[in-house]
């Protein structure tokens, strides 16, 4: 009788030991996303307005920009995305997320369509990339991290600094720090 019951005990034994060899399932991560080599965040402004794009510096390869005029408190979203795609920007930065209506047309320079939107600069989302360094554009059920190498995160900076500035300036106002593109 003793037999059959170290037999049954030693299966179980190795019924557990397969289990628990079996890996778990992947957990998604809540880390900021890594930077894309040849992609970064391009600031250039002067002191009637500003630009802060993501993409490959002097180049058409633009993924997402934001322009602003001096004194407006508002920006500028212009993004491109592929043909049937939904009329809105719609990005996302560490939890926060946001969609603007936008204007579609057909872009000219690459495959798909060229999106406009307007958006508040005190809009939540734009707050968090500030603070975070990198913001999501998703396209449909796409999302693309938009995220800044160290080097350059006093781009993002700058930019928002120029917001702030000639936010406090108020309209028409020539913020003098930002008179001339180093």
């Amino acid at each position: 009788m003793r037999l059959p019951v170290l037999f049954v005990l030693a299966g179980l034994t190795l019924g557990v030991t397969a289990c628990a060899s079996v890996a778990p399932p992947p957990v998604a991560s809540s880390g900021a996303p890594l930077p894309v080599d040849g992609y970064d965040w391009h600031f250039s402004g002067d002191a009637a307005s500003a630009r802060l794009a993501y993409g490959v510096e002097a180049s058409d390869d633009v993924r997402l920009a934001m322009d602003c005029q001096a004194g407006a408190g508002r920006l500028d979203l212009i993004a491109n995305a592929p043909e049937g795609t939904r009329p809105e920007i719609h990005l996302e930065s560490g939890g926060d997320t946001e969609r603007f209506p936008a204007a579609s047309e057909p872009s000219i320079i690459h495959d798909g369509v060229f999106l406009t939107a307007e958006a508040a600069a005190d809009e939540p989302v734009f707050l968090r990339f500030r603070r975070l360094g990198w913001i999501a554009i998703w396209r449909g059920e796409e999302r693309e991290p938009l995220a800044a190498h160290p080097g350059t995160l006093p781009q993002i900076e700058r930019f928002f600094a120029f917001l702030r500035l000639t936010a406090a300036l108020g309209s028409g106002a020539v913020p003098p720090a930002f008179g001339r593109d180093p």
